[in-house]
């Protein structure tokens, strides 16, 4: 297996990596239209004999200049970093996307990180694909750098499958509504979000259903409610049963709470990731603990039987690790 290379900048971009193709764009989420686009990729490389690499952005440019983080993000930089892993690409450059950024001149952009840095044999970016200030890169432009520099340039269709479309804004509204199953055929994978394990209140605890808690980011728009999950611990996988909001307690930017079946340890400070299966139910409120204690009783047992039935959505799902 050849190294995975996983780059913050271009400054001094590893000799393995020049000459590369490289496809540019923001892949939130690497749903199904990406994994086509990077399915050309790597075609594209493979008959090229060169590497297959992803140039992408964190922050996403509009979280940049909105007046504060609005965009309910499918996956971050360690998310996306996984996912170009899995799919098999050769690395992955995720280039810090602030406003001095913006203002790089998009001859700028082609010259310090396609040519000097990386020495692109080609390039594949979406139909909608801007860069450099002004957004005066569009994909004519780069074709033209392209053809001046020495690189091929081809512009594909990231948003559709067939007659299906799919993009990253309908599986964000697919998730909001809770359609777990919606959202995880347009992605090809099971969603998963994982974060460090924090204390909570311990009532979950006190109710017999202790949760390894994890903080949501600003913008997380997940339905509140009750999923059946796959938990991602270290190198083991556990099954459990997930709660996003506290309708009888304090709901003000609720943890994400997941309980993991026939598991008692202290992992604290740990980083779990938490794939989800299904949607059992939205968020109720109940006339005290009791009814409250019976419900999470029906939620588990209808989770073990919804996780039992669950298979991997292809292959880019089973190497994510959740499944056998």
């Amino acid at each position: 297996m050849t190294e995975f290379f996983r780059l913050s900048d271009l400054d001094s971009a590893p000799a393995a990596l020049r000459g590369a193709f490289v496809a540019i764009g923001n892949f939130d989420g690497f749903h199904r239209g990406h994994q086509s686009v990077l399915a050309v990729l790597k075609a594209r490389a493979a008959a090229a004999g060169v590497p297959a690499i992803v140039l992408t952005f964190e922050p996403h440019p509009r979280d940049v200049f909105a007046p504060s983080p609005f965009m309910y993000r499918l996956t971050d930089g360690d998310a996306k970093a996984r996912l170009a892993e899995a799919l098999g690409l050769d690395g992955i450059v995720i280039l810090n996307f602030d406003r001095a950024f913006s203002q790089i001149e998009a001859e700028d952009f082609v010259s310090r990180f396609l040519v000097d840095a990386l020495a692109v044999t080609g390039v594949i970016v979406g139909a909608d694909f801007h860069f450099g200030r002004q957004r005066r890169g569009t994909p004519a432009f780069l074709k033209a750098a392209g053809d001046a520099q020495g690189f091929s340039v081809e512009t594909l269709d990231l948003m559709g499958e067939g007659s299906e479309l799919i993009s990253s804004s309908r599986i964000r509204a697919a998730l909001s509504e809770g359609d777990v199953a919606a959202a995880n055929r347009l992605l090809g994978y099971h969603w998963f979000v994982d974060g460090c394990v924090v204390k909570g209140d311990q009532r979950g605890r006190e109710l017999g259903y202790p949760t390894a808690n994890t903080m949501t980011h600003d913008g997380f728009q997940l339905a509140q409610g009750v999923y059946a999950v796959r938990a991602r611990l270290g190198d083991r996988v556990f099954d459990g049963v997930a709660a996003y909001g506290k309708p009888m307690f304090n709901n003000q930017r609720p943890p994400f709470e997941t309980h993991l079946f026939d598991f008692d340890e202290d992992i604290y400070g740990q980083t779990i990731t938490v794939a989800l299966i299904a949607h059992i139910r939205g968020q109720e409120v109940f006339n005290g603990l009791d009814e409250l204690i019976a419900a999470m009783d029906r939620d588990s047992n209808k989770a073990r039987a919804l996780i039992a039935a669950a298979r991997p959505l292809g292959e880019l799902d089973r190497k994510l690790g959740f499944f056998g």
